[in-house]
This record gives structure tokens, sequence and C-alpha cells, in this order.
């Protein structure tokens, strides 16, 4: 079983497990324990189109862990074969330990919250949350019981009598939340659960769906293609594309390190400068930009004079103006955007380049066609080699 699809070495904690784990992770008495959820060489095709290739993966128990990636990479198609939703073309998926690709959907006690929300809209929030449950044949003082203790998980307590049109958007996303807790499944799958709600909600909705995913200590599996929602919520991030996984790790390690030239601009953005490695001190090397500049950063390995490289920087490592401090390029304001406090700068560096800074404002608002100074510290710097992997 592997991490990732490519040989860059990746970190590994808390989420998915590392590279050669297997069935097992070692706890901290020293036992092992099963994985959560576990993906071994999933392929998945639609006629001669691959949906998912070569996809493995392994999901520590009580962990929260986010498939993210653009439209059409595969995220939301791994988190429907998990439900039995999509069958898999080769490989096998277990739950705790147990294989479930070749079970029924109703035997894989899965928690699933859809985009949409999903409610029966004539039944009243009691049915829709208990619906589960009466299929389950609970008897029906636990039902009531359960139902219950869902409702004031999801600060809805008192609500059973009402209809889903009597509830705003974000009520009823609690109660589609509550009705996926309440049988209380092994995997809580929870597909784009909040693209349907406004700014504000969506905020509200992130904190309220981890804080319950922590007191009930259950798995969680999210999807997103908002990168702001993956790095605030998840233990571990999986980011895909095209049908593959490009690179596995904490919301730090993605962000701060990430393994591909893909990863760094799917998630937040970074401004890739390409260049040439001019002269080496040790770690140290010296990039003649096509910019036309030059710049210094820092890498793990000796380079070799001449190598072709890019130089990844994210916007919020940059400094402006009189604050510029490192590497200093001198540039030209071409857009500025006003953030109160802040400011997102586009200033051209030379030869069509253009980078992208995301700072305080240093004194004033610098304006469009202004001279500026660009800065970085080459500690901030992520090389990316020819193949637009990391040099690590």
């Amino acid at each position: 079983m592997h991490d990732s699809i490519h040989s860059t070495p990746r970190p590994a904690s808390a989420g998915a497990l590392p590279a050669g784990a297997g069935e097992h992770a070692a706890r901290a008495d020293g036992q092992l324990e099963k994985p959560a959820v576990e993906f071994r060489d999933i392929d998945i095709h639609y006629g001669k189109f691959v949906a998912v290739r070569d996809f493995s993966l392994a999901i520590r128990k009580g962990s929260f862990v986010t498939l993210l990636g653009p439209s059409g990479c595969g995220k939301t198609t791994i988190l429907r074969s998990i439900a039995g939703l999509v069958d898999i073309s080769t490989g096998q998926i277990s739950i705790g330990g147990r294989r479930v690709d070749d079970i029924p959907i109703y035997k894989r006690n899965i928690g699933l919250v859809f985009q949409s929300y999903a409610l029966f809209p004539h039944k009243s929030v009691f049915d829709n949350v208990a619906f589960g449950l009466k299929y389950r044949n609970v008897p029906k003082p636990e039902i009531a019981r359960r139902v219950g203790k869902a409702l004031e998980m999801v600060r809805l307590p008192g609500s059973e009598k009402k209809l889903p049109s009597q509830l705003s958007g974000g009520q009823q996303q609690r109660i589609a939340l509550a009705r996926a807790i309440v049988f209380e499944p092994e995997v809580l799958l929870l597909d784009e659960p909040l693209s349907a709600l406004d700014a504000n909600m969506r905020e509200e909705m992130r904190v309220e769906i981890k804080k319950i995913q922590k007191e009930t200590g259950i798995t969680a599996i999210f999807v997103t293609h908002d990168q702001e929602e993956a790095l605030s919520m998840s233990d571990r991030i999986v980011v895909m594309n095209a049908g593959r996984i490009e690179q596995i790790g904490s919301p730090e390690e993605v962000y701060e390190a990430p393994a591909t030239a893909f990863v760094a601009d799917f998630l937040g953005k970074a401004n890739m400068l390409p260049g040439v490695v001019a002269s080496v001190d040790g770690q140290k090397a010296t990039i003649a930009l096509s910019a036309g500049q030059q710049v210094t950063a820092l890498s793990p390995k000796v380079l070799a004079s001449g190598a072709r490289v890019t130089v990844v920087v994210r916007p919020q490592k940059l400094s402006v103006g009189t604050s510029a401090t490192g590497n200093r390029l001198a540039g030209k304001v071409v857009s500025t955007s006003y953030l109160g406090g802040s400011a997102i700068y586009e200033i051209g560096i030379g030869e069509g380049t253009i980078i992208r800074a995301n700072t305080q404002i240093d004194g004033r608002l610098a304006r469009e066609g202004e001279a500026i100074d660009v800065g970085f510290d080459p500690a901030a710097c992520v090389l990316m080699d020819e193949k637009g992997f990391r040099i690590a």
C-alpha cells in the first residue's frame, strides 16, 4: 500500500497512515489497530473512461480526512464507493478491517450527508432523523432517545414536529447531519455539505461539524473543492487530481511543503517562478529567474548548476515596499485589492511575470503603476524540478 502515486517522501501523521503501514497502525500501547477505512489499489472505470486510478489510502479511527481537488478529480467517486453507491472496478475497500465493497449498502454502517439536504419534505424533523432507525427496527423508546440526543448535538432540540420547509437552509443541513449520526455509524461521509449555504453559515457549520466529529469520535471523510474548508477542518488532506492522489498530509504539510506544482497552485495558490540554478553554496542556491532577476533559495539537497527549477513562494510569505526583506525583487504594481488591514498586490517583475503578494499594508496603499520592491525569505521557497515535483 502506498501514500501517494509519487515517490517523493511524505511525512506521516494523524489522519492517513504512512506508506507500508498495511492493515495496521501502532497504538500508543504498542498494540496494532486496523484502519477505520482502507482503500487498496482502487480503480474505477466507466467504460473506457478511468475516473479513479491506483488509489490506496488508510484512515485512522476518529480522524477527519478531507478529499480535496477540482471538479472531476474523482473525490466524490471515491466517497460514493465507500457508501456502495459506485462500484469499484479493481481493488478492495475495508471498514474496521472488514471488506465492504462486496456487501450491500445497508450492511456497511455508513452515515452520509449530501450536498443537497435530501430531506423528506412531507415528513417531520423527527421522522426525517428517525428514518434510518425505523428501517433498522430499533424499538420506539430507543428511537425517541436517539433522535432527541442527535437534535441536541446539532443544536436543534424541540424541533421534532417541524417540517423541513419551516427551517432555514442551515437548519436543514443540521437535520441532515443529525439523520446521518443518529444510528452511530462507523464512518461519516460528507459530500460537499456546505456548498449550498451562504458564507456566514458555511463558517458556522464548519465549526459545528468539526465539534460534533470530535465529540462523537466518529471517523469522518469530507469531500470539498474549497481549500479554506479543507485547511480549517482537516486532520489530514488528500489532494487529488485527474483520478489520482497528488499528496497526503496535514494541512500544514500540504500548504507549507506541497509535493507537486499542482498542489502548490491548487491549495491556496502560489507564485511559480521558473529559472535556472546559477550557483550553489552548499544547500543554498542562487536562481536566475526567467523574469530577469535573481533569488536565493534553500534546498534540502545540493543542486547542480544549470539545473532548471521553479521557485514556489506563497503570496502570504511576501513583504512589499519598505518592509521587503530577504530576497528583493524590483517590480511595478499592476493591480491592488484593498482588504481593510491588508491588501493583495499583483506586481510585475519583468518578462511578463506577475507575482502576487497578500500582505499587511505598509504605511499606505500602493497604487497601480507605482515602482515597488517585493521581498521574501530564502527559507520560504519551495523548489520544484522540471517535472513539477518538490525537490526533497
